[in-house]
Order: C-alpha cells, then sequence, then structure tokens
C-alpha cells in the first residue's frame, strides 16, 4: 500500500509578540508529530514550513500543500491560536481534517483547538478531533483511525468506476446514480459493453495466455477438476483472455476499480468471469506482485464502493460475498458467491504458493450454460469486519458488522459446503448479533470486508461523508 501524504499545519497566537515567545515550543511540537508519524513508515508527512499566525501565512501554507498534493490535512494546536487562521488555512489546505491538541497545560492549547472546531463546524467543514500525547500508544492510536478514514474517503475524489455491462438480473441494489456518486464521493463512472471483453480476448499476447495458463496448472495441479465439458482447458484459457483483455482495457481508459455484468449474457454464451474476480482483487497473479484492483460480481456498484474503501483503509485484498445461507446449527451464515472471492481468503497470505493449493477449480454449475471454472475456497478463520454502502429513499448509510470467520474439519467443511453450493468459494462468518435482527434490517444481498477490526474507521469514513451508519453488535 503507498504511503499516505499527510498535510501537517501548526496554529499560533495572532499577536506578533506572542507567536514569538512561543515559536520554538510550536516547532517542538510539530517535530514531534512529524516523527512520529513518518516512524510507522505509512505516511509522507508535508509539514509546514512555518508556524501560522498570521492570515497571509495562513494562505500560503495552506496552498503549499494543496500543491503538494496531501491527501489530508492534520491541524495542530499546543497554545492559544486565532480560531480565524485555522478557516483561512483550510480554504486551500485538503480535508478531510483532523484536529489534534497537544498536551501542555501551561499554555491554553485544548482552548484554540476548540474554537477552531466551533468555527469549523459552524461553516460545515466536516473534521475530526484528538487530544493527548502523541507518545501515547492509545491517543496515536486513535490519531491512526482517524488519518486512515480521512484518507480512504480523499482516495476516492477522482477515481474511475469500470461499469462493464449494467444492472443484473433485476437487482437494484447494485445500480447507483452516477450523478450521486461524482456528486457525494468525487467517483466517475465510465460504461463499458461486455462485448469489448470478448473482442478483446481474441486479441491477446498468446504467449502470455500460455504462461498463464501452466502457471495456474502447477499452483493448482489436481485441484483443477476438468471434466470435458464446463470445464476444459480452452475454456479455462479463455477465462485468462478474459482477464488479460479486461488489464487491457482497464489501463486504457483509467479505471481504478470496477464491475462485470457477466450474467447472463457472458455466462449463457461465452464463459463466467470468476478469474477475473478473483485474481483482480488478489495481491498476485502469474506475472508477479500487485496491488489488489476492487473487482464486484454482478456489477454491483455500491459493493464496488464498498470494498475501494476497504482496500483504501487496509491495504488488503478485500471479500465480495451473497449472504447465502444461515447454519442454525452453527450459528453462522455461509457467505458464498460464484464471484470474487480472492484467492487470498484461502490461505490469508500475499504468497500464491501459500494460496493456491487450498483453492479449486470446479466445472461451473447449471446455472451457467458457457462454462468455465468457478473458482472456489474456504476463507481461513479470524476476526473480520464486514460492511455495506446502501441506500434508503436516495441516502446512503452503512451497515457495519464485527464477525468472525470459522472453519471446522475438512469432513465437516465440506459437508456445510454441500448444503449449499459446493463449486462457489465459502465464508463462515458468525455475526455477533442474532440473525433475525440482522435479516430484518440489512439492505442487500451482498457483503463485503477484511480481516481485523475496523469498525472505528468505517464509523469515521461514514461521519465524513455524512451518512448514517449501524453497528450489528
Amino acid at each position: 500500500m503507498k504511503k499516505a501524504k499527510v498535510g501537517l499545519l501548526t496554529f499560533s497566537d495572532g499577536r506578533k509578540f506572542a507567536h514569538e515567545l512561543q515559536l520554538e515550543m510550536n516547532r517542538n511540537f510539530q517535530e514531534r508529530l512529524r516523527q512520529r508519524l513518518e516512524a510507522t513508515g505509512r505516511y509522507e508527512v508535508v509539514t509546514g514550513e512555518e508556524i501560522i499566525w498570521h492570515p497571509e501565512v495562513a494562505k500560503r501554507e495552506g496552498r503549499r500543500l494543496l500543491a503538494a498534493g496531501v491527501e489530508a490535512t492534520i491541524l495542530n494546536y499546543a497554545v492559544w491560536c486565532f480560531p480565524h487562521l485555522t478557516l483561512i488555512a483550510t480554504e486551500f489546505a485538503p480535508g478531510p481534517y483532523v484536529l489534534f491538541s497537544n498536551i501542555n497545560p501551561s499554555y491554553p492549547g485544548m482552548v484554540g483547538m476548540l474554537a477552531a472546531a466551533g468555527a469549523l463546524d459552524q461553516v460545515g467543514r466536516a473534521h475530526m478531533r484528538v487530544q493527548g500525547d502523541v507518545a501515547d500508544e492509545k491517543v496515536f492510536a486513535k490519531l491512526e483511525k482517524f488519518l486512515k478514514a480521512s484518507v480512504a474517503v480523499r482516495r476516492l475524489k477522482g477515481e474511475t468506476f469500470g461499469l462493464y455491462g449494467g444492472r443484473p438480473m433485476g437487482m437494484y441494489t447494485a445500480v447507483a446514480d452516477a450523478d450521486q456518486w461524482k456528486r457525494d464521493f468525487g467517483i466517475d463512472v465510465e460504461h463499458v459493453d461486455q462485448y469489448e471483453i470478448i473482442r478483446r480476448s481474441d486479441l491477446v499476447n498468446k504467449d502470455e495466455v500460455e504462461n498463464a495458463f501452466h502457471w495456474l496448472e502447477k499452483q493448482l495441479g489436481k485441484n483443477i477438476h476438468y471434466d470435458g465439458k464446463k470445464l476444459t482447458p480452452e475454456l479455462l484459457k479463455r477465462q485468462v483472455r478474459s482477464y488479460l483483455a479486461c488489464k487491457e482495457i482497464n489501463a486504457e481508459k483509467g479505471v481504478d476499480f470496477f464491475g462485470i455484468k457477466a450474467q447472463p449474457e457472458l455466462t449463457d454464451h461465452f464463459t463466467t468471469e470468476d478469474l477475473i474476480d478473483a485474481f483482480s482483487n488478489d495481491p498476485y497473479d502469474w506475472d508477479g506482485p500487485k496491488e489488489p484492483v476492487v473487482c464486484a460480481t454482478e456489477a454491483d456498484m455500491d459493493g464496488a464502493l464498498t470494498m475501494e474503501l476497504f482496500k483504501h483503509v487496509t491495504g488488503e485484498p478485500v471479500l465480495f460475498a451473497d449472504v447465502r445461507h444461515y447454519d442454525t446449527e452453527d450459528d453462522f451464515f455461509d457467505l458464498c458467491n460464484s464471484g470474487a472471492h480472492a484467492t487470498f481468503f484461502a490461505g490469508r497470505s500475499k504468497r500464491p504458493e501459500d494460496n493456491l493449493p487450498r483453492v479449486h477449480f470446479w466445472p461451473e454449475v447449471f446455472y451457467f450454460p458457457a462454462g468455465g471454472a468457478s473458482v472456489m475456497h474456504f476463507a481461513q478463520p479470524g476476526e473480520v469486519t464486514l460492511a455495506r454502502l446502501t441506500r434508503r429513499n436516495g441516502k446512503y448509510w452503512m451497515a457495519i458488522l464485527p464477525a468472525e470467520f470459522v472453519l471446522f474439519d475438512e469432513k465437516k467443511n465440506w459437508a456445510k459446503a454441500e448444503a449449499t453450493t459446493k463449486e462457489w468459494p465459502h465464508a463462515f462468518a458468525r455475526l455477533r448479533v442474532p440473525a433475525d435482527e440482522f435479516l430484518a434490517t440489512y439492505d442487500s444481498n451482498h457483503t463485503h470486508g477484511c480481516y481485523g477490526n475496523w469498525v472505528e474507521e468505517l464509523v469515521n469514513i461514514s461521519n465524513l461523508l455524512g451518512i448514517d451508519y449501524r453497528i450489528y453488535a
């Protein structure tokens, strides 16, 4: 994951004599914060060249951060400062904004932070606040949760979503308003006809196809279950060609994340696109390590948007799944869908050699007459956070689900898979709320998530976006 570029501006008293008396103190607090951030290896910090005490300095420093392309700005307070300086600087310095009040009781820095925060609220400028010693791990963890959320929201701006096809099988929840996306998130939607995948797949380099095919056969071995009908070497190569064609199209059109309708046109007459779904979301393919590129099955726009936010927060591959079945015996939801379970989840590793021996390519089921490989595996156990951006009466809200992936012994895992569709990937998710409560209020057949606890980051994202949220816990 590339480093987040974060701006850092420190504010001072608007009286020149007071500013000069406190100048070195302010510089020291700014330097402590810069060093603490950069020591993580996760941030490139663009600090203010001057401590802000005058409107001209506020304008100059704000414009400098704008020119530097920072993705969020920390507004730093250690002494009393004139609140209007914060508002002037944030006319130019890019948001989102995190206000940080240092421990410095001999000086009214907290007063300055609160006065500035109130002014930001009055003019409707979203921000978050942290108070404490940056050397305190709990304080710094809180600051990081705000920064991760801020950078994730910022990185959406200017991105392009590639929409291959359109609404799949009548799913209203898979289709969003392109105008609303541009207005609320800063994302452009590029429509691409699915025929481009078919046309371009015949034009890709044959040596690349053979290299990918042999790599897959080597990695999966006997776990590729050819049947001579729905899954043949020729069909698997067609899926490889589709993946390579899609990569080329996305690169040409500047697509940052995408979704493919697939059903029914491609799945009836060409091939399933499970290989595109899985390996786009993976941190590798046959060419080596790569950045995961979010791909949503069934061209689910709000699903893709949720996944893109997860990716920007975590830097990890993100799950896409149907909420398929509730198992009353063992109290879990089987998250199972033909599509975008990245093979990363099979071994929870960034190395294909750890994951792919656990993956099966099964012949596609009766829903998909064109055939091809279904990319199947069981997600590894561990703490996860699931979430979904969705809409009620045109307004977005976020469902946040702290959960755990569980597994059983091999025989029981396969028995549970047989109860739904064994050929599709499975994540057995145990939620913290009763099944009936979840099913009565959740607004989609799809869900998404990453390993780890990301609840606070998602709450921060919701607050920054000005949308409601519900934590299912």
